[in-house]
């Protein structure tokens, strides 16, 4: 994962729009992990608010990086940016509305850098292009959460199993919210992950359907059972603003998209890439020019033209640095 595997840059990266009341707690609790090797980089989806004056005061912070991109993109694409426009080892996405416990990241890093995980020969894992008894390299790293809900209820998301929502509903039954699955979010994905599997389905079900990609191509995924994160549901989060078309029409079609993809699995055992496909993607402005890098992901032709033109300048002042 890096010259020295006990230790991977983790980027932990922000999305957000329009949430200047609530990003200076999102970026401190990042900042705050007890993990040392982070950088923290916020993607400003064209916010029309006040954000980029709520996020000044951290910008003399030399691990911290924000990035303004000139079109409005959503949420998937936002985090696209963020992979694109980061060369970490492992990645992680947190939301502007939600708190991380303090140690998260290094929870999570200790799963992910683990040289003692082996394929278990009780197991068949062939199902997942594995031998029994080989090392496994941990893919992702999920954690427990909690959710406190606009009308104040507190719910645990807890059920592990949840996370086979969309292949096996038969097993979901008791489940206090349907799809309740582990919050796939928060999680912290070793870099090549995206560079095997691509980004974010451009969907309302981002989130849903990476997991499924992760889960129905093999890859190696780690449930570490504490509630290591809190997220915070406001009249205006995704999953309860009507700005938002969440519970809508566009959400059920996105649905069916992901539940096909289930279904050709089902056929062929494979799930494809998917390749960032952002032609509009660009950058107003950006605090710090010289923590950009280009991560190994596959993207379009049209995606790769619009990166040169955001890192070409700081190419240039690379060359003439030296």
């Amino acid at each position: 994962m890096t010259s020295d595997p006990r230790a991977p840059l983790v980027d932990i990266v922000i999305p957000t729009f329009n949430r200047a009341h609530l990003i200076q707690g999102a970026i401190r609790a990042a900042l705050d992990q007890s993990w040392w090797n982070i950088r923290v980089t916020l993607i400003d989806d064209a916010s029309t608010d006040a954000t980029q004056e709520a996020v000044r005061p951290f910008l003399s912070d030399a691990r911290f990086n924000y990035i303004r991109l000139a079109n409005n993109l959503g949420t998937a694409n936002a985090k696209n940016a963020g992979l694109l426009l980061t060369g970490g080892d492992a990645v992680t996405f947190h939301d502007s509305d939600d708190l991380p416990h303090r140690d998260k990241v290094l929870h999570q890093v200790r799963v992910l850098t683990a040289q003692d995980i082996g394929a278990d020969d009780c197991l068949n894992w062939d199902l997942a292009g594995k031998t029994a008894g080989q090392w496994l390299q941990v893919s992702a790293a999920l954690t427990h959460h909690e959710m406190i809900l606009p009308d104040g209820r507190r719910v645990e998301i807890r059920r592990d199993i949840s996370l086979l929502d969309d292949v096996f509903p038969n097993l979901q039954m008791g489940s206090r919210v349907p799809g309740d699955w582990t919050h796939i979010n928060s999680g912290l994905f070793c870099a090549g992950v995206f560079g095997r599997l691509g980004g974010f389905e451009d969907c309302i079900e981002e989130d849903r359907e990476f997991r499924n990609r992760l889960i129905l191509n093999g890859e190696i995924i780690w449930i570490v059972p504490e509630l290591l994160l809190t997220k915070i549901e406001t009249p205006d989060s995704l999953t309860q603003s009507a700005i938002s078309d969440y519970d809508s029409s566009r959400r059920k079609a996105d649905r069916q998209m992901v539940w096909e993809k289930v279904d050709l699995w089902r056929r062929s055992g494979r799930v494809d890439p998917v390749p960032v496909d952002i032609p509009a993607l660009g950058v107003s402005w950006v605090s710090r020019p010289d923590l950009l890098r280009r991560r190994d992901i596959p993207a379009t032709h049209d995606t790769c033209v619009q990166l040169e033109r955001i890192l070409a300048p700081v190419s240039a002042e690379q060359v003439a640095a030296q």
